[in-house]
């Protein structure tokens, strides 16, 4: 089913309802314009941020929180907030540290989603017990991962006691992950995408604004939309709150398969963020 709303979710593998739709902040430094990017987003009906330990910023999310909390009688249970750990910081102690100092830093009590950032080799499995100690003690919702290929996941469920409820990995009209995509479908893994627009390279693709030009719609809108019809939560970023609107103001229109099947043609396997293969940080 596509979602109607911008409230709407989709239900992970263990029960958990995590919205279709959320805000990234990677790249969006601490400050006034972070926390107000947080508190516009919430304040215009989504529900769900997502950051991660080394973007530096989740002292000034866990403030946008707070005052959007605050400021519109929301409460802690109906938003969702995912952080990811770090490399340098995969192994079973360390990881449970991280997941500390982060809710430290949000000023949080819990983590709706807790996500592996980068599949570093020899360490993820280490790090990957450490979420699931959390989830069974219940200091979080959800577990997942990030930017792990088929392989990355077969190996990581051949010992793993849960399954990952959340695969964020970046995805776009130019990196469509063919194979990955129906891996996901199959096993109940949810895809998450990550830039989205190939962190605006996508903006003035021709073919796209064809398609957007027919639906009176905006470039990054019939991405959205895309995603959406895929089965595919997304978190674009921006920080201007005419941008925080119209990235998910596309309940009001529906891609045709046509469309749907052009857009899916314009894949390239094209990164715009390193190869989970080969990566070194």
């Amino acid at each position: 089913m596509t979602a109607k709303h911008l409230q709407d979710t989709t239900t992970l593998h263990n029960g958990i309802q995590m919205p279709w739709l959320g805000l990234g902040v990677f790249k969006v430094e601490e400050g006034s314009e972070l926390v107000d990017a947080v508190k516009t987003a919430i304040q215009h009906g989504y529900r769900s941020i997502d950051t991660a330990a080394i973007y530096g910023n989740e002292k000034g999310v866990g403030q946008g929180l707070q005052e959007a909390m605050a400021e519109n009688n929301i409460a802690r249970e109906d938003l969702f907030v995912t952080s990811k750990v770090w490399n340098a910081d995969l192994g079973y102690e360390s990881t449970l540290a991280a997941y500390e100092a982060s809710l430290d830093k949000l000023g949080l009590d819990y983590l709706d989603l807790y996500l592996i950032h980068w599949p570093v080799k020899g360490k993820y499995k280490e790090a990957w017990r450490a979420l699931e100690t959390l989830y069974r003690e219940k200091r979080v919702k959800a577990i997942g991962v990030s930017n792990f290929q088929i392989h990355h996941l077969e190996d990581l469920m051949k010992d793993a006691e849960f399954k990952p409820m959340v695969n964020q990995v970046e995805l776009h009209p130019y990196l469509i992950q063919p194979e990955l995509m129906p891996f996901c479908k199959e096993q109940n893994i949810q895809l998450e995408a990550w830039s989205p627009f190939m962190q605006g390279k996508l903006l003035d693709n021709p073919v796209l604004q064809e398609i957007a030009d027919q639906y009176g719609k905006s470039i990054s809108q019939v991405i959205v939309r895309w995603d959406l019809q895929h089965g595919i939560v997304t978190i674009p970023k921006s920080t201007k709150e005419h941008r925080i609107v119209e990235n998910v103001a596309v309940f009001d229109f529906e891609l045709t398969q046509a469309d749907m099947n052009r857009i899916d043609n314009l894949n390239q396997n094209l990164r715009v963020g390193p190869d989970p293969d080969h990566f070194d940080f």
